[in-house]
């Protein structure tokens, strides 16, 4: 190793010089970081959270492939990407079989608006997926190297324990600083192996005991698109405020502010009328979209049985023979119940006209 001296260049990075590959540390099963260094000594100036893109040699010619920096700004004398081999990735694949210490890339960045640099001195709520946890293990490496006390809820969702990404990194700096709390939910466990965490799709009920003071922080999301839509849903229904939400797609970050895409969510609305239709017992009932299927069953004489009211006992399931509703549960109903038009009437709101079988 060099002297420090020789370590830092005297100029950061740019993206004309190419990348040597330095080191490639396993994470999962399926997962691993490699670390570059600029063969010139330059050093890396980029904010946490953003990306590169890096261009593969992969067989039948190159292909370019973003990843976001899991690594930290202030660790400049290397950038670091984590790749997750995705089921028919040809460049996560080829990376992890194929890319070794000693070889070189061209890339081009960094780019990225997904960082905390635009939301300074903020307490944070960090919710993550698979492999979205990459820009978030960024930016808490960054506010760990601060030298100031991070005030970050970290909650991250995974197939199994050892899918986790970075967890023993992660429990290393929440060991030694109690502004860090780690939170981590998984489908199904490891066998022979205990666990303590959270079992289950990240929900309201599981948020709430996580971070019981979510209303105050800010929100940095990242994961698949069916996973932050879920994120998203549980917020708004919670009364969050989304102009503090921010989020990165892994399979399409968002290079400048005029790239982001506009986030069309259905938000029940009390001004906006709505109407329910109970098919078998004959009658129809105006509301607005923010009444639930059951609150307007009971108004209007009809009884649904019900148990929690919050979408977790599943008590008040019903068949939607007709129309949309939002419904945001907390695993009281089967996707497969859901495919096949049930609902749960706790947590149902009308969006325009919808019959039921009640």
């Amino acid at each position: 190793m060099g002297s420090p001296a020789k370590a830092f260049g005297e100029a950061p990075w740019k993206d004309s010089e190419p990348l040597e590959c330095a080191m490639v540390v396993p994470e999962t099963e399926d997962t691993a970081t490699f670390t570059f260094r600029a063969p010139s000594g330059a050093w890396f100036n980029f904010q946490p959270g953003q990306f590169i893109t890096l261009d593969l040699p992969v067989p039948g010619g190159n292909v370019q492939r973003t990843y976001t920096i899991s690594s930290s700004p202030s660790r400049p004398l290397s950038i670091s990407v984590t790749v997750k081999a995705q089921p028919g990735s040809a460049g996560g694949r080829w990376m992890i079989d194929h890319l070794r210490p000693g070889m070189s890339l061209k890339a081009y960045g960094p780019s990225g608006i997904f960082t905390t640099q635009c939301t300074p001195d903020k307490k944070y709520l960090f919710i993550s997926a698979g492999s979205g946890i990459t820009p978030v293990m960024s930016m808490t490496t960054w506010a760990w190297d601060s030298g100031e006390m991070p005030d970050i809820a970290f909650v991250h969702a995974a197939r199994t324990p050892s899918d986790i990404i970075f967890r023993r990194n992660l429990e290393g700096m929440a060991d030694r600083v109690p502004g860090l709390k780690l939170h981590f939910t998984v489908e199904e466990v490891d066998p022979f192996k205990a666990w303590h965490g959270y079992r289950g799709r990240l929900n309201q009920i599981m948020l709430g005991l996580m971070a019981s003071d979510y209303l105050e922080r800010e929100v940095y999301c990242c994961g698949p698109e069916p996973f932050m839509q879920a994120v998203r849903d549980m917020l708004v229904a919670l009364g969050y405020d989304m102009d503090r939400y921010h989020q990165e797609s892994f399979g399409a970050p968002v290079r400048t502010e005029a790239d982001a895409p506009v986030l069309d969510d259905v938000i029940p609305d009390e001004s906006t009328s709505a109407q329910i239709t109970f098919e078998s017992s004959g009658v129809t009932a105006k509301c607005t979209q923010t009444d639930t299927v059951l609150s307007v069953a009971r108004s209007n004489g009809l009884n649904i049985p019900s148990g929690c009211t919050f979408g977790l006992c599943g008590t008040c399931r019903i068949k939607k023979t007709s129309g949309e509703v939002h419904m945001v549960h907390n695993g009281g109903i089967s996707d497969e119940d859901i495919e096949d038009g049930y609902i749960l009437a706790c947590c149902s709101h009308p969006i325009g006209q919808v019959t039921v079988e009640v």
